[in-house]
């Protein structure tokens, strides 16, 4: 060996040491002060969002938009995945934690991208069914020498940030014979909490946030959204609250009722207060959930709790008797500013169902509220802080295309706040859908026809029974939040594009479902810089300084519940973290086009019988619809549209389906779910759809 590569060698190695002993050391003072302080510094990204208030801006201004045309890749990281990347990385003093699918956690060398440990909490593959929208993870939270992550399969585990060494791990789930719980959203920790919520509000789940000690993993507090025979109205006068606003005969009482706390959480430092934004109902449809009553509290809420306790202070339903799955679980920004010449401590959030939502969040009364994208449900609040809907929206009658739809006009991917433009950065999007009452809605059944009900889904809704009207489209809008109005916007190819984050050197930076990552001018949206990164973008960047110089994350991996079926991009690579500074002159890793691995061709010259097409039709929605798509309309994304499948699969399809062939990449268990004569009738739908649809 050279003695140059031996020097390499050695530099490498050392650096690697280095950044081990600062997660043994530094990270063990990451406590509610340095996270506060983090904020202000901009030196570390601490949490999620950056910092308790969620802001996602971060203060330094070494890269700004004079210079960041100069950027360029510093180092990329492999993360050894195939799903959907939502994570934003946290950086403590030179070492990176980021999360991938299957809920896997890197400790990196944030100098260098040099691999310090990774941990694999080894989540049965099973549970790839039960998590409605990808087997995703949004990233953890660090905090006095520990890495919390939530695992898919409702774990809570706490690792030793220098290591990866397991300290504890708990289950947050209550009933595992009963609810389908999941957790893809990071935790949060503040004053020896940490806290988490689920997702699965889609299959059968009751919603509730739990707080666990730090050191131990002891249960602390627990919040239910929903009522809950295992939470007692005695100790918890908000049950009872809630228990009036539904109906005692309705279906939620066999599934659960939803509203699971599975994104927004954010600890208020100034008020020693815990925000959290609630999930939809389920079902769906309120008319099956709960016909006799309206609101169904706490439902597509944000709720504010007692931050030490637990204890329930205040409310605002953004959607009462949610019928639409309109989530209020998307990102809670806090902030302080003028609104007519006086000083207010708002809560920021643009909600799922197309509004911009400003409330004073030392009380949760609405300040105001307007339509960011355009609504077709709603005229808009009244003065008591309740939507005025439009007639028919509800879909009891005849099918609707409801705008927007349940993908959301802003879902999870995180918005940003700049102080110094005072202007939002809102990732709004459009997926057109249709939707029509299921009035022989049965819960917890295999329903042919009714969209994935043999996975355990409870819509009581059919889909798209009309074709939706509205044009998909994806955007980028800067939104005064006191003014509530638009300021400027970027369109993009389509939507599914990621989350924002914005700088002190007035910049916003995004990556998008078409495989780019750019920075704009955050005063008037002029493009200043922009890079391939080889795969739909679906997470939000985020940025730190190491040694005096800035660096700039983004963790890409085309996923999530658009990007299971759907792609924007022609490129599909596997996940990757690309890190870039000024002047950096990595190479860029080589990207991979979609057919080098995948067929482009439908598939064609396989017999099949007419008659099982109309059966093959109701089975493949209620088992398949939503991770493969529409056969050869949809084009495939994560996972393949089986309208371009090879003849020898589509020709074994019943072996390979019923035999779990696919289990390990997250497959459901179809053996007891499907007969061979009901995977052929999916077959024979498959091949006629592609043999007619592009005709169509």
């Amino acid at each position: 060996m050279k003695i140059e590569a031996i020097r390499a060698v050695a530099s490498r190695t050392l650096a690697v040491v280095v950044a081990g002993a600062a997660a043994n050391g530094v990270t063990r003072g990451v406590d509610d002060r340095l996270i506060l302080a983090s904020e202000r510094d901009g030196d570390n990204w601490l949490s999620y969002n950056s910092g308790y208030h969620e802001q996602r801006y971060s203060p330094l201004a070494q890269i700004n938009r004079e210079n960041v045309a100069t950027l360029g890749l510093a180092w990329s990281y492999d993360l050894a995945a195939d799903r959907g990347v939502e994570a934003t990385p946290v950086v403590v003093d030179g070492v990176m934690y980021v999360t991938a699918p299957w809920s896997v956690v890197h400790a990196l060398d944030a100098r260098s991208g040099h691999e310090l440990w990774t941990y694999d909490p080894e989540v049965p593959r099973s549970y790839g069914a039960w998590a409605c929208c990808d087997v995703v993870n949004r990233g953890v939270a660090v905090y006095k020498g520990k890495v919390f992550v939530g695992t898919l399969d409702g774990y809570l585990v706490a690792l030793d940030a220098g290591t990866g060494k397991v300290l504890w791990r708990v289950d947050t789930n209550i009933d595992r014979t009963k609810y389908k719980h999941t957790i893809t959203g990071a935790p949060r920790v503040y004053h020896d909490h940490v806290v988490i919520g689920h997702g699965g509000a889609e299959l059968s789940a009751v919603g509730y946030v739990s707080a666990y000690n730090v050191d131990t993993g002891a249960l602390q507090w627990r919040w239910f959204s929903v009522p809950s025979s295992a939470a007692s109205s005695d100790s918890d006068p908000s049950q009872r609250l809630a228990a009036r606003t539904w109906d005692p005969k309705g279906r939620w009482t066999q599934v659960g009722g939803g509203g699971t706390i599975w994104d927004a959480i954010a600890y208020d430092p100034d008020l020693n207060r815990l925000y959290v934004g609630v999930g939809n109902g389920l079902p769906w449809n309120q008319a099956a959930r709960s016909p006799a009553a309206k609101d169904n509290l706490f439902v597509a809420s944000i709720v504010a709790l007692d931050a030490d306790h637990g204890r329930y202070l205040w409310h605002f339903q953004v959607t009462p008797g949610d019928a639409w799955d309109y989530d209020a679980a998307q990102h809670l920004v806090q902030a302080d500013v003028s609104i007519q010449g006086r000083a207010r401590k708002v809560l920021m959030q643009a909600n799922k169902n197309g509004y911009f939502l400003v409330l004073d969040r030392t009380d949760g009364k609405l300040i105001s509220a307007r339509n960011f994208v355009d609504v077709n449900w709603a005229r808009g609040y009244d003065a008591h802080g309740r939507p005025i809907e439009v007639k028919g929206a509800r879909a009891r009658e005849k099918p609707w295309e409801i705008i927007p739809s349940p993908y959301g006009a802003h879902n999870w991917q995180p918005m940003s706040f700049n102080p110094n433009t005072g202007l939002v950065y809102i990732p709004a999007q459009g997926v057109p859908l249709a939707i029509a009452d299921d009035p022989d809605y049965v819960p917890e059944r295999n329903q042919p026809g009714r969209p994935m009900s043999n996975i355990g889904w409870n819509l009581g809704y059919f889909l798209n029974t009309i074709s939706p009207k509205a044009k998909p489209f994806g955007r980028l809008i800067a939104w005064d939040p006191v003014a509530q109005k638009e300021i400027w916007h970027r369109d993009y190819a389509g939507p599914w594009n990621g989350g924002t984050m914005t700088t002190a050197g007035n910049l916003v930076f995004q990556g998008s479902a078409d495989g780019r990552f750019m920075a704009y001018d955050a005063s008037s949206g002029r493009t200043l810089w922009q890079t391939e990164v080889g795969s739909g973008v679906i997470a939000a960047p985020m940025t730190y300084r190491v040694d005096g110089e800035q660096y700039v994350s983004i963790a890409v991996g085309w996923g999530g519940v658009f990007g299971l079926a759907e792609r924007i991009t022609d490129r599909l690579s596997p996940g990757r973290i690309y890190t870039f500074k000024l002047g950096g002159r990595a190479p860029l890793p080589p990207v991979r086009n979609f057919g080098d691995f995948r067929r482009t061709t439908l598939i064609s010259g396989v017999p099949y019988k007419v008659e099982d097409v109309g059966p093959g039709a109701q089975l493949y929605v209620a088992n398949c619809l939503f991770c493969h798509g529409v056969p050869a309309v949809n084009r495939g994304g994560a996972l393949p549209n089986l309208g371009y499948s090879d003849p020898q699969v589509i020709q074994a399809l019943p072996e390979l389906v019923r035999s779990g062939a696919f289990m390990a990449k997250g497959m459901p268990e179809f053996h007891d779910r499907l007969s061979d004569d009901d995977v052929q009738k999916i077959a024979a739908f498959i091949l006629d759809m592609a043999k007619n649809a592009p005709r169509q």
